[in-house]
């Protein structure tokens, strides 16, 4: 039997590691992803990685 293209796609995705995350946050909070992402040129999950990593390290956790 043939697998449809979300099957392939969570497939590979579980083999990855990955995981999709969706958040609802203020516009402004968008656009200054948008902007810092664009600015650093970085894809946004990058972005988002590197401010988690940052946080855990001030946070020291």
């Amino acid at each position: 039997m043939a697998l449809s293209r979300t099957e392939i796609v969570n497939r590979s995705n579980e083999k990855r590691g990955i995981r999709q995350k969706g958040f609802k946050l203020p516009l402004e909070v968008i656009a200054e992803i948008e902007r810092l992402s664009q600015q650093h040129g970085i894809p946004q999950n990058q972005l988002i990685i590197q401010a988690v990593e940052c946080f855990k390290q001030v946070k020291g956790s």
